[in-house]
């Protein structure tokens, strides 16, 4: 399964810092925002992101580079990469998240109920990095770092962020990412995946908040913050002051097939037709999006949505997920 989503910083220590995102702004300057906060139902939130084009090509070296340079804030905890840049310790960081990724990618690929072998693991990393800089929602756990150590965690969450609604108002933000090369699809299979985990929610949903609380210690670095946080996490009726809502947040990769004739047009007519062609067909799944939000299951529910598309997508994830881990 897959969903993800937000924070920035949670103010409420001494230093009015608690925890923060490790995604910067900066990285969505590779993309094209042709869908900034589209309201669909409910109020929830839609988002387009469209990687850079270069002589008729997605970026997709760009990519990688991209990504290399914030993998390890995905696979390690804050605790874990602090500890090793304090003791200068680079290379060991890097290699510690190749491996970390590399075993995650081998577990997944041989567990065919995880992600049937689709290679899910480039949705979740991207999911990851937009809910920390998009959404501004500092990760809490992401499914890599939990399932190499723990054997029980197969069907839950690809990630859970938290963010700050208000100074009384949080949200847990559980992630799930598709990738598929027919977006319809992968709109019904990010909300059957939802679904799931809130129909079995005394079992699956129960052990994510398990989870949640058992990795906090990993992302926060004196006792004070961990309390004040941990409230926050699970506050009680009785004594405290803030709220915590759970929501989700949604990635959806999709294949976007270009064509020779489109490849033979200048660089400049290739840019304005592919980004409105990729506009057109996300607009017009936007009433399967908006059909699944308003069904009874999801009444109360927040939901933040990320689509970004690719060119030959079966080949193009394996290749990048494949280069992050060499």
């Amino acid at each position: 399964m897959s969903v993800l989503i937000f924070i920035c910083i949670l103010g409420l220590t001494q230093s009015n810092q608690m925890i923060k995102t490790s995604i910067q702004n900066d990285f969505l300057d590779l993309f094209y925002a042709d869908i900034s906060d589209y309201q669909l139902e409910n109020s929830n939130k839609l988002n387009l992101f469209t990687l850079k084009i270069a002589n008729n090509s997605f970026a997709y070296g760009d990519l990688v580079e991209l990504l290399g340079n914030k993998l390890y804030h995905f696979a390690l905890s804050r605790t874990e990469v602090e500890s090793l840049k304090q003791k200068d310790e680079l290379n060991t960081l890097i290699k510690k998240s190749k491996d970390k990724l590399r075993e995650y990618v081998e577990k997944e690929r041989a567990d065919p109920k995880a992600s049937n072998g689709e290679g899910g693991e480039l949705g979740e990393l991207l999911l990851y990095c937009l809910l920390e800089c998009h959404l501004n929602a500092p990760k809490i756990l992401s499914k890599l770092e939990v399932k190499t150590s723990n054997q029980m965690y197969v069907h839950g969450a690809d990630g859970v962020h938290l963010l700050k609604i208000s100074d009384k108002d949080y949200q847990l933000v559980f992630g799930e990412s598709k990738l598929h090369a027919n977006l319809t699809q992968g709109i019904y299979q990010a909300f059957s995946s939802i679904a799931s985990l809130l129909e079995d929610r005394k079992n699956k949903l129960n052990f994510e908040l398990d989870l949640v609380n058992s990795q906090l210690v990993k992302e926060v670095f004196d006792d004070s913050a961990y309390q004040t946080l941990k409230k926050i996490l699970l506050p009680s009726a009785k004594e405290d002051t803030t709220y915590m809502d759970h929501s989700f947040g949604i990635f959806l990769g999709f294949d976007l097939e270009i064509t020779k004739d489109e490849l033979q047009k200048s660089n400049s007519d290739f840019r304005i037709h592919i980004r409105d062609k990729i506009k057109a067909e996300l607009e017009g799944s936007i009433a399967s999006i908006n059909y699944q939000i308003k069904k009874a299951e999801f009444v109360g529910y927040s939901f933040y949505v990320y689509v970004i598309p690719f060119s030959s997508l079966a080949d193009t994830r394996i290749d990048i997920i494949n280069q992050l881990t060499k």
